[in-house]
């Protein structure tokens, strides 16, 4: 019910838009997320976003860096614009939605995953 799309192989310094969009069902209600996990780490927060857009969050590895939008009108996508990436970006990406604001760092809020992305930043 999530896709999650635009990942691939990068070099030091360039810049990547990741899409997740939904399909079966609306999360224009749902707050929307994005973590990333790299090989042999946990899963991490990167970023979300309110169902109102009103407020996003980044994680501090990432802030200065990436942005998180929605879509506009149906709110039924999100984008994740990574900027300056860095070889430590490297990871899967995987994009998910939440209908509780309790913690939107915390895995356990998020009910619906997408299928996840890999970024590959090489140095």
């Amino acid at each position: 019910q999530l896709q999650a799309s635009g990942g691939g192989l990068v070099q030091t310094g360039d810049s990547l838009r990741l899409s997740c969009a939904a399909s079966g069902r609306t999360f224009s209600p749902y707050h929307m997320g994005w973590f990333r996990q790299a090989p042999g780490l946990e899963r991490e927060f990167v970023a979300a976003i309110t169902w109102s857009s009103t407020n996003t969050y980044l994680s501090e590895s990432v802030k200065g860096r990436f942005t998180m939008s929605r879509d506009g009108n149906a709110k039924n996508a999100v984008y994740l614009q990574m900027t300056s990436l860095k070889p430590e970006d490297t990871a899967v990406y995987y994009c998910a939605a939440a209908m509780s604001s309790s913690s939107f760092a915390a895995e356990a809020s998020y009910a619906y995953w997408g299928q996840g992305t890999q970024v590959t930043v090489s140095s």
